[in-house]
């Protein structure tokens, strides 16, 4: 009896493997519109419908689809090629950001009946999207449009969608995966089950025995040499403390051995048959305690390392002081000091790390490694695989497919190099791909941060002294621990003027699993501090909060003083924080007198009876790019059908940059955005890029796309006017000509013109990304306590954006939720919890709760006016921003509304309860 199905039309009588479920199956037969995010049907990423009921195919035994139809994404379009309405809803809408949720929530939507409409927190219970903030797939269900159509006239400033719209919400966007590699292996990684040891000795004879099994690699097989898995444009700002296989393990869940085989199931079982002998040693996972003397240490290394002070687990610290902070509190009539604690966070994006790589031949006709990988940095790990492995650039290729999200996390090197050394061992394709599990435990999370803040002021509000002590831990591993802990401390104390300011700041090394980037980059930990403290001198002083705040911000023209050392190129290129801060003060004053609380809030006819009211704000400045230098280069051409054609280094995840790289094309050459193809995040189709992070994918590269277009719409005016014989003054660019005297060449003569003459008609452009502007952001919170019980429910969110010129403000305004949803779920519940031996608890999205369409309120975005003069049209960043503010907006407005004042994260509903228990309020 032979096995048959029909997916979307067509029949297949492949029969499953034992055991497969339904997602691989489809994956295997080419329909890569169905995810993988979580495997435990958790994250809805790959819904599908069985006979027109949705299931998560991850759940769904391939063997039960036995007569059944199978409907994907790709199959919900006509047959005609029309799209199905709610594709068209979710196009129209800008329903997505990375998209990689996206063929779930299709898929979901499709299958929902008028009841489940009017129930989206029901419905959407086993979706879950890490990008959007939900707000747009809601309008997207509810068919609300917000792109406009790419005519001619103004490109910037326009809600143009996404290029990739129609191929997100068709499944045909080719994410990391997305692709057939002939012959290809599969890799699966042996990792440590403890915190510290060192490996004696490693038998893998039983492991290469294994069906299948091609290639066991340990530390006997890695290069000696030392690096950091953290991607920076100068490799010298993050210690070199990582070994590819080390024959030391520092955190449980350390890579001991790969295996690669010709299934992921024969690599499983060759890790399982791995026989390693390991002398434990000693640990710690206390960063205070890891700074005390006789304390383990984790790194044994030299100064060649980068390490500041090994010998106390300390790798990189800071320390300064701007007049004299006990002058300051001997003059200040109030000072308050607190101690913050913030916790370990995953970035959750739904694709997970991974790469696959391969040899191909290179244009010289010699071999080269090509690596394609989901990663916000394709340049910067081409550059660190040479180093690593002593190739040439010309012999390896890095690129990216479209990035399932980032957040942070992939600004790393935590894949590619091991996949590398398979591939030149067995000169055949490799792939590894990352579990949900190994996310949690094998990637970084975002660095738990002990903040103490000592603060005073004088009567009248104003500061005299700021004082700060941070404790970072930053894992088994020092990628980018040294970055976050100097940023955590920059911005955060530069803007409040206070003439007495010091600071001491320590990232520690601890035998738990690595820190790295993640959105904010240390900010969001002592902005949480800070303003916390800044809201109880307020109320010691009897100050408004906002007027508190207005006394003592940094002015527009100011320079910024932070303890912890100035950084040069940082200034304030345009002002928008007064702004910010008045459209927090109209939304308080839409409550009336404040009768019912202290600070200004009034009645609300929809909070139950008993339940305690209560508002707050936090507010936050960001560099808008990293320091030292974040390069970018572009190139923008023109085609022979009269079209042109971007090429740009930076990876697109849901970040828009490639819409406003587009945007800004257009404006500069008078065309319209469909008349625009782009290519990027290709190690081949630029010279250089940075990376996508740092918010720099619209202030740097889109400022090199911006140099790139002008550059190349002079060069196209200056040929046309040689080529018809008239002044260039005479000549206009449109859409698809060069007009002159009433008069027009088209596009494609000029090409035809150029190429005769043996020229390309193309320019480029370069960005180092300095000097640096600033943006601001505040964020305000009403909220309602239930004294019985803690929960807390969001009355309003209020969000004001200093971001400069807006060039798309529909994508613009996802950012702002987006970083709101996220950094609410580091408020409220997300937590990476480590046991007492640092192994991670919660390693699975059913033990790590994600906000989910119920849990995230729809936040009123505002946008400053302001045009910034650094960046490109006066654009400045606005993907990390949004997230700083929202955890001190909402522990202000809980104190607001207990009268506690609660300084460990998240803020979780049985600690809200067990402090008003104690308190005596519950």
């Amino acid at each position: 009896m032979s096995y048959g199905i029909r997916i979307n039309g067509r029949p297949f009588e492949d029969e499953p493997r034992a055991g497969q479920c339904l997602r691989t199956y489809l994956r295997e037969r080419g329909w890569f519109g169905v995810k993988k995010g979580c495997d435990a049907g958790d994250c809805g990423a790959c819904t599908v419908h069985v006979d027109g009921e949705p299931v998560h195919s991850c759940l769904y035994p391939a063997l039960r689809a036995e007569g059944r139809t199978v409907t994907t994404v790709e199959g919900l379009a006509g047959e005609g090629g029309e799209l199905h309405p709610v594709q068209q809803q979710f196009l129209d809408a800008q329903g997505f950001q990375c998209g990689f949720c996206t063929a779930g929530y299709l898929m979901t939507t499709a299958a929902l009946d008028e009841e489940q409409l009017t129930d989206l927190p029901r419905a959407f219970k086993g979706n879950i999207c890490r990008c959007t903030g939900y707000r747009a797939i809601e309008d997207a269900v509810r068919g609300v449009r917000h792109t406009e159509e790419p005519g001619a006239g103004r490109a910037v400033g326009r809600n143009l969608g996404a290029p990739a719209g129609p191929q997100v919400v068709t499944g045909t966007a080719r994410y990391t995966f997305d692709l057939d590699v002939p012959g290809l292996l599969h890799m699966k990684l042996l990792r440590s089950p403890h915190p510290h040891a060192r490996i004696v000795a490693i038998d893998t004879a039983a492991a290469l025995r294994v069906p299948g099994v091609h290639l066991v690699l340990t530390h006997h097989d890695a290069p000696e040499r030392l690096y950091s898995t953290a991607r920076h444009e100068h490799p010298t700002e993050d210690p070199d403390d990582t070994r590819l296989l080390d024959d030391t393990v520092r955190y449980i869940g350390q890579r001991v051995a790969a295996v690669v085989a010709d299934s992921e199931a024969a690599a499983e079982e060759g890790c399982r048959r791995i026989e390693v002998t390991y002398e434990q040693l000693p640990y710690v996972t206390d960063p205070e305690e890891a700074m005390a003397p006789g304390a383990p240490v984790v790194h044994d290394k030299g100064p060649e390392s980068r390490i500041a002070r090994p010998e106390n687990n300390v790798v990189g610290e800071v320390h300064g002081e701007i007049g004299s902070v006990e002058v300051g509190f001997a003059e200040a009539d109030v000072v308050h000091e607190e101690t913050f604690r913030t916790q370990r966070v995953q970035h959750a994006s739904l694709e997970t790390h991974g790469a696959v790589a391969w040899y191909e031949s290179g244009g010289d006709g010699e071999e080269r490694l090509t690596v394609r990988s989901s990663t916000q940095t394709p340049f910067l790990t081409r550059r660190a695989l040479c180093a690593l492995f002593g190739l040439e650039l010309k012999r390896v290729r890095v690129l990216a497919g479209r990035v399932g999200g980032g957040f942070g996390g992939k600004q790393e090197m935590i894949v590619e190099d091991i996949v590398a050394l398979a591939v030149m061992r067995l000169r055949r394709p490799v792939k590894l791909e990352y579990t949900r599990a190994e996310q949690f435990y094998g990637a970084t999370t975002r660095h738990p941060f002990t903040i103490g803040v000592r603060a005073g002021a004088r009567a009248d509000g104003t500061l005299t002294a700021l004082q700060v002590r941070v404790v970072s831990d930053t894992g088994a591993y020092g990628n980018h621990g040294p970055a976050v802990m100097f940023h955590s401390v920059g911005e955060s104390m530069a803007v409040y003027r206070a003439p007495h300011k010091k600071v001491d700041a320590y990232s520690v090394y601890t035998n738990s699993v690595p820190a790295g980037a993640f959105r904010g980059y240390g900010l969001g930990q002592v902005v949480f501090a800070v303003e916390s403290v800044m809201d109880e001198l307020a109320r010691r002083t009897g100050v408004d909060p906002l007027v508190f705040r207005e006394l003592n911000i940094i002015g527009p023209g100011e320079h910024m003083i932070s303890p912890g050392g100035e950084e040069e190129d940082l200034e304030i290129a345009s002002y928008g924080l007064d702004q910010c801060l008045q459209v927090v003060r109209d939304a308080i004053g839409e409550y009336g007198d404040g009768s019912a609380s202290p600070s200004g809030s009034g009645p609300d006819d929809d909070v139950p009876e008993g339940w305690l009211v209560g508002q707050g704000t936090g507010m936050s400045m960001i560099a808008t790019g990293p320091p030292g230098g974040h390069f970018a280069d572009a190139r923008v051409k023109l085609l022979q059908d009269g079209t042109y054609d971007i090429a740009v280094g930076t990876a697109e995840f849901g970040n828009g940059t490639t819409t406003v790289h587009q945007q800004i094309t257009a404006g500069a050459l008078s065309t319209t955005v469909d008349r625009i193809t782009i290519r990027q995040s290709d190690t081949d189709v630029v010279r250089h890029d940075t990376g996508a992070f740092g918010s720099a994918g619209t202030v740097v590269a889109g400022k090199a796309v911006m140099k790139a277009a002008d550059a190349l719409a002079v060069q196209l005016l200056e040929f046309a006017a040689r080529y018809v014989g008239a002044a260039p003054g005479e000549c206009r660019l449109t859409a698809d000509a060069v007009e002159y005297a009433g008069r027009a060449v088209s596009l494609k003569e000029l090409y035809q013109a150029a190429r005769a003459a043996g020229r390309e008609l193309s320019a480029e452009g370069h960005w180092s990304g300095s000097p640096r502007s600033v943006a601001f952001n505040a964020q305000w919170f009403r909220l309602a306590v239930d004294p019985g019980t803690g929960e807390i429910r969001i009355l309003r969110s209020v969000h004001a954006a200093d971001a400069g010129k807006v060039m798309n403000p529909m994508q613009c305004r996802g950012q702002v939720e987006g970083g709101v949803a996220q950094a609410l779920g580091a408020t409220l519940f997300e937590n990476v919890r480590l046991d007492e031996r640092g192994q991670v608890v919660t390693a699975a999205f059913r033990r790590y709760r994600l906000p989910q369409y119920a849990d995230v309120p729809r936040t009123e975005v505002h946008f400053m006016e302001t045009s910034d003069a650094i960046g490109p049209l006066g654009a400045k960043s606005m993907s990390e921003s949004p997230f700083n503010p929202v955890a001190p907006a909402f522990a202000n407005a809980l104190r607001d509304a207990t009268g506690i004042r609660f300084t460990e994260l998240p803020l979780t509903r049985d600690r809200v309860w067990l402090a008003l228990h104690e308190k005596g309020t519950g």
